[in-house]
């Protein structure tokens, strides 16, 4: 009997750098797979269809969203953002591990219908730290700067919902945490029970 893979939820708020942590993760575990995520808003600058998101119209995000098509789904700024169920629940299936990058209210409706789910939370290591990331850019008005610092510290309120928190203050260092967490849930009894029975039973 092919063991389930396991999902994992990833999110962090803008300035922690979660990111740069998921793409050294994919490196270190390439076997792992991806939710691309569902969306309405155009397509910007230097991004493709076989990109980070699938861009849908409005009437099609609807239509998923009315035949249970997807995990979990929001609005943000009059564009819909949403996770495919059926990507992800073939490839647990199939017995590959999956993860899926969403915000804090999209965690939470994932979790409702999938409570077996491992999720993990990338924390910035300061208040300082995280004010100077969102800064960084240069671009931003310091009302701009200030509407994202609060809405990253609205999200980080919420890190006591996860599983996990992990403080992104050296790449490395996260980077390690986080396979570890990966690796400790493929090493859960209940992903070996088959293993036990094959023992027994040989």
């Amino acid at each position: 009997m092919l063991n389930k893979g396991s999902l994992f939820i990833i999110s962090g708020p803008s300035g922690s750098g979660k990111d740069t942590v998921l793409a050294e993760v994919f490196k270190r575990c390439p076997e792992l797979k991806f939710s691309i995520s569902t969306i309405t808003r155009p397509m910007r600058e230097g991004e493709t269809e076989n990109g980070k998101y699938r861009f849908v119209s409005v009437e099609k995000f609807k239509e998923m969203i009315e035949n249970d098509m997807l995990l979990e789904h929001n609005n943000f700024v009059g564009n819909y953002y949403g996770t495919p169920k059926q990507y992800v629940v073939d490839n647990l299936n199939s017995g590959f591990d999956v993860i899926v990058e969403v915000d804090v209210n999209g965690a939470k409706q994932i979790r409702e219908k999938m409570p077996e789910a491992t999720s993990i939370f990338i924390c910035p290591p300061s208040f300082e730290v995280l004010k100077s990331r969102l800064s960084a850019r240069g671009t931003d008005s310091a009302e701009a700067v200030e509407k994202r610092l609060n809405a990253s510290l609205g999200e980080i309120k919420r890190a006591t919902e996860y599983d996990y928190i992990v403080v992104n203050d050296k790449l490395e260092n996260t980077v390690d945490d986080v396979v570890a967490i990966i690796k400790t849930v493929g090493l859960k009894t209940q992903k070996h029970l088959d293993f036990i029975d094959k023992i027994i039973n040989r």
